[in-house]
C-alpha cells in the first residue's frame, strides 16, 4: 500500500494504475472523498495513461490529522504523491474542492502540468455556499457523517439520480459516512479560508485546461465554471446535460468520453512539441560539432 510523505510528515495513501510509459495522470477528489470517487474513471483511462489517484489528507487511507488545513497545503500534497510515483509531469483532473486544488497547481507549480481538467469547481465561494459548507461542517462535528450525508445529498446527485445512485453514495462519496468528522471539517475549513484572490490570478495559467459542469449543478453551478473558462487564456467549456454535482459518477461514460478527447489531443500536442523540440536540440548539437 504505497504513501507519499507531504512536507510536513502526512503520510498520503496512493495507487497508481497503467503501464509506467504512458503519460501521467493524476486524479485530485474532493470534500470528504477518497481515491474511490475516480472508480469509474480510473481504469477506463488507464489503457492509455497511467493513471496515479490518491486520498487528500483527512480522507480515505491518508492520515487524518488534527491540525488546521490548507488547500495550498494539500496543492503540495498532491506534488508530494507525483513525486512519489515518480512523474514529473502529468495531466491533472481535479472535481470540486479537487478543481480548487487543480488550480492551486497550475498557479503554482506550472513545470509539472501538461493539462488541466477542472469538474464541477469554482475559483471563489459566494456567501451561500460558505454558509452551506460550514452548515455541513457543523452537522458533521454534532450529529456525525451519517447525518450530513443525507443532508448534503440532494445537493449533490441530480434528482432524475437520487433514489438510484443514494444506495452506492456513502461508498463513492463525496461526502461518505465512514469519513471522520474532524478530516471533513477541517477540510471545509480550508475552503473557507482560501484566498479568494486566487480567481484574479488565473489568467496567469497556461496549460490547456478543460472546465466541465452539469447543467443541473447545485452547488457549484455552471456559472462559477463559466467565470473560470473566462478567466483562464487556454480553457474550454463543456456542459453535460441532465448532470448535477456528482457528474462523474451519475454521467460517468458522458464524462470518461469528454476527458479522453480532451487528454489524447493535448498529449498528441504536447508530444509533438517534445519531438520539435528533440529535432532543433540534435540539430543544434550536429552544428556545433561541425563548427569545432
Amino acid at each position: 500500500m504505497p504513501h507519499a510523505q507531504a512536507s510536513d510528515g502526512i503520510r498520503l495513501h496512493y495507487e497508481v494504475l497503467g503501464r509506467a510509459s504512458s503519460p501521467a495522470v493524476l486524479m485530485i477528489q474532493g470534500l470528504g472523498a477518497d481515491k474511490h470517487g475516480w472508480d469509474m474513471q480510473r481504469i477506463p483511462l488507464a489503457l492509455q495513461y497511467r493513471v496515479i489517484a490518491f486520498d487528500n489528507r483527512g480522507a480515505g487511507r491518508s492520515d487524518k490529522p488534527f491540525s488546521e488545513y490548507s488547500l495550498e497545503q494539500m496543492a503540495d500534497d498532491a506534488i508530494a504523491v507525483l513525486d512519489a510515483a515518480g512523474a514529473d509531469r502529468a495531466h491533472v483532473v481535479g472535481a470540486s474542492m479537487g478543481g480548487a486544488l487543480t488550480q492551486i497547481i497550475g498557479l503554482k507549480y506550472p513545470e509539472r502540468v501538461i493539462s488541466l481538467t477542472l469538474a464541477c469547481t469554482a475559483c471563489r465561494n459566494h456567501v451561500w455556499r460558505r454558509e452551506l459548507l460550514q452548515g455541513w461542517a457543523t452537522t458533521a462535528t454534532e450529529r456525525g457523517m451519517s447525518a450530513m450525508t443525507r443532508e448534503a445529498a440532494r445537493w449533490v446527485i441530480g434528482p432524475r439520480s437520487f433514489r438510484r445512485l443514494l444506495p452506492a453514495f456513502g461508498w463513492l462519496g463525496p461526502f461518505g459516512s465512514n469519513r471522520p468528522a474532524h478530516g471533513f471539517a477541517a477540510q471545509v475549513r480550508a475552503i473557507l479560508d482560501v484566498d479568494e484572490a486566487m480567481a484574479e490570478q488565473l489568467a496567469q495559467v497556461a496549460a490547456p485546461t478543460l472546465v466541465v459542469v452539469g447543467n443541473q449543478d447545485i452547488l457549484t453551478p455552471r456559472g462559477d465554471s463559466e467565470e473560470i473558462a473566462d478567466r483562464m487564456p487556454n480553457a474550454e467549456l463543456v456542459v453535460i446535460s441532465g448532470a448535477a454535482h456528482g457528474l462523474m459518477v451519475e454521467h460517468a461514460s458522458t464524462f470518461n468520453r469528454v476527458l479522453l478527447e480532451f487528454l489524447g489531443r493535448v498529449t498528441r500536442a504536447d508530444q509533438s512539441a517534445a519531438d520539435v523540440s528533440t529535432a532543433e536540440a540534435s540539430a543544434s548539437a550536429s552544428s556545433s560539432s561541425r563548427r569545432s
